[in-house]
């Protein structure tokens, strides 16, 4: 990718995320109380994340589980951990024990990741790229499909996004190895004009699902 590229989607990254940030400004200061006043626990939930490279990152979010719900998943829930890596290493809100009635909410609109604004700020993130995926996730889903070995390669070239070529195809429930398929897809066509097209689209791709 060129550098003239690079430096342009830094500089719509920054100038989006900017203007979102402040756009929704009031839903930034609501969000935390009515977090605090619904469950215990902390506002945002923190979660290590592969970029750019290999490179891991904090990925920000604000919190719509219970506090445990890591642990829940992986150490007291061997019914509901064998259907989320079944699924994909995903699970559908409505059969997730663990969300909180705000957080069922909080997701149903996206509101929860609002927060990455702050990744892409800061320039862990871009506005659109591929998954930001789990370091666990690709190793199991690796060998669940080793087709995705060099796809890999490719969509860890790019930094991760916030949307992104699979979310706006009307095809967010699919198989990984078609996700990374789709990810690895964008990342060898990318231009600034797919990139405001994507960004164009996501809103009419988050209110589809709701």
């Amino acid at each position: 990718m060129s550098h003239a590229y690079d430096v342009s989607k830094r500089l719509l990254d920054i100038l989006v995320a900017s203007v979102l940030a402040l756009v929704f400004l009031p839903i930034w200061l609501t969000v935390p109380v009515l977090i605090v006043l619904s469950s215990p626990g902390p506002i945002l939930y923190r979660h290590k994340r592969i970029g750019q490279h290999g490179r891991e990152f904090n990925m920000y979010k604000f919190r719509s589980m219970v506090v445990n719900a890591d642990y829940i998943l992986h150490q007291q829930d061997k019914k509901l951990l064998k259907k989320f890596k079944s699924l994909d290493w995903k699970l559908e809100a409505k059969d997730d024990p663990r969300i909180t009635p705000l957080g069922r909410i909080l997701r149903s609109l996206t509101i929860d990741e609002f927060r990455q604004l702050y990744n892409v700020l800061i320039g862990d993130m871009s506005m659109v790229g591929p998954r930001a995926y789990l370091a666990k996730e690709l190793t199991e889903q690796v060998k669940k499909y080793p087709q995705t070995r060099a796809l890999l390669k490719i969509v860890l070239s790019a930094k991760p996004g916030i949307t992104g070529l699979w979310q706006v195809s009307g095809r967010n429930e699919i198989s990984f190895d078609k996700r990374a398929s789709l990810d690895a897809q964008y990342v060898n066509t990318r231009s600034l004009g797919r990139d405001i097209l994507i960004l164009w689209k996501t809103p009419k791709a988050m209110i589809s699902k709701w």
